[in-house]
């Protein structure tokens, strides 16, 4: 008998088109506003903006509704890349495959988002995602090493979550510390997803439509679903460019979305 529910290929759509969402929020819709003038209201008087908003409200709506649903995203592919860790028969190959593919994507990020081909204010997410593959894989080595002592072995394994949290804000990635913290929360509750709904509800307690990723997930019925892996790994990058491009024709190109 079939197991009801959602398979991991159907999360990994839903992560994908709310992220699409997003990204046209963030980089095509924003740079509308600061075309619009919107950047120049920092510092201005509430009754300035409150003009200036009323004045586009469809747009500014728009944009900040389609913020919101791009928080559904996030905390679906930590989701993904918890169980893709489960699962995985090399799990080097596949921080090496999340590296590779967050160097191709650093210059679509950047071009989608400051118009510039290489800026290393903010790195793209495949980072993040990279740095909390790897810090899974260090926890994973301090429960398998066999400390006996429980007092050292706790405080190793909070050492290591701490350095990939660290690491991740130095370099400024997506989601940052935040990000790699969701990681492993979602990573030490594995095996219990009602705790992981948990950890996704007080990380994301201030992105509340994050709350949303909730649902999918819950009915997640551990199966893969189709092969998703590369044309995912393709899409981001390619969305980015694509979305750069559109800003280009339509003569926003030059406006920063951060």
């Amino acid at each position: 008998m079939q197991k009801r529910g959602i398979s991991g290929s159907t999360l990994k759509i839903i992560a994908m088109i709310t992220m699409l969402i997003d990204h046209i929020g963030a980089a095509v819709c924003m740079r509308m506003m600061m075309a619009e003038g919107f950047g120049d209201l920092n510092g201005a008087a509430e009754e300035t903006i409150k003009a200036w908003v009323t004045a586009h409200a469809d747009l500014y709506s728009t944009y900040y509704m389609f913020r919101m649903i791009g928080r559904i995203a996030f905390p679906i592919f930590c989701f993904l890349l918890v169980e893709g860790f489960k699962h995985t028969r090399d799990a080097k190959k596949y921080a090496i495959r999340l590296f590779v593919f967050a160097l191709i994507s650093e210059i679509p990020f950047d071009l989608a988002f400051q118009s510039k081909v290489l800026e290393f204010s903010y790195q793209n997410v495949f980072f993040t995602l990279f740095i909390g593959l790897v810090t899974m894989m260090a926890y994973k080595w301090v429960e398998e090493k066999g400390i006996t002592n429980v007092v050292t072995r706790i405080l190793c394994q909070i050492l290591v979550v701490m350095v990939g949290m660290a690491l991740a804000q130095f370099l400024r990635t997506d989601y940052g510390a935040l990000g790699v913290f969701a990681i492993m929360g979602l990573y030490i509750f594995r095996d219990n997803r009602l705790y992981q709904i948990m950890v996704i509800g007080l990380v994301f307690i201030q992105n509340m439509t994050a709350w949303f990723s909730m649902l999918p997930i819950l009915i997640y019925n551990n199966k893969r679903g189709l092969n998703l892996k590369w044309p995912f790994y393709i899409f981001y990058p390619a969305h980015l460019l694509v979305l750069f491009a559109i800003c280009y024709f339509m003569g926003i190109a030059g406006y920063s979305a951060l």
